[in-house]
């Protein structure tokens, strides 16, 4: 099947299963139909919103839906990052999936970093934490070889772990430097630690967290990813 075709499939699913069939995004002239989809390095490809994924999409006027040219392949990593609405309100999720054959060993390793990376950020989401904070100790602890191609690929990085959530995707607070007004219980954070790999494509995780005195409390689940398809 090509990109275009299981993207067109699981929007009819999820369409069935309740989502109010558009995502809105709250940053300048974003517009998606359901997310960034993508098999292998097709996650990679250069995109107009401020995202660590990409997608080749349509046509370069229309980097939306997946590619109708490009299929699925044996030992294809799967990218499927979208969001979801119900009455109005939003949730962003990132689920990876392996295709046919196994990833080699290192690019497992780099995904399972990238959710532990996630998981050291959920208890920090309490009220009165500062997201500036969070990013800059979380930043500060990676080493510089696994800074590069984090959060992106190539020359395209977002400076950002995690953004605010709701009536739109892309909302205030956004956990990146210059956001120092505390977090508040209730507030809604997707975070997104992700990195790009050369020939497989764009690694990591995503999940929405509802803002607790315990910390993130996830209301998309918990999987780590990397889900085998045979």
């Amino acid at each position: 099947m090509s990109e275009a075709e299981f993207t067109s499939e699981l929007y009819s699913l999820m369409i069935s299963e309740g989502h109010h069939g558009i995502v809105r995004f709250g940053t300048f002239e974003s517009e998606i139909i359901l997310g960034l989809i993508g098999f292998g390095e097709s996650s990679l490809y250069p995109t107009y919103l401020d995202s660590p994924g990409g997608n080749a999409g349509m046509s370069p006027a229309v980097p939306l839906f997946g590619s109708r040219d490009r299929r699925l392949q044996d030992g294809d990593l799967v990218f499927v990052d979208i969001g979801c609405g119900f009455h109005g309100y939003h949730t962003d999720k990132t689920m990876t999936y392996v295709f046919g054959r196994a990833l080699p060993g290192e690019v497992v390793a780099i995904h399972r970093k990238c959710v532990e990376i996630q998981d050291t950020v959920i208890p920090l989401l309490k009220p009165g934490a500062v997201p500036s904070q969070i990013y800059e100790a979380v930043t500060a602890s990676l080493e510089p070889e696994f800074r590069e191609n984090f959060m992106g690929y190539g020359n395209r990085n977002v400076q950002f772990l995690g953004h605010g959530i709701g009536l739109e995707i892309a909302e205030n607070p956004v956990i990146a430097k210059g956001f120092d007004d505390p977090l508040e219980e209730g507030m809604v954070i997707a975070i997104e630690p992700k990195k790009g790999i050369s020939g497989i494509g764009m690694v990591g995780v995503e999940n929405t967290f509802i803002v607790t005195p315990g910390g993130g409390r996830s209301i998309t689940g918990h999987h780590p990813g990397l889900i085998p398809v045979r």
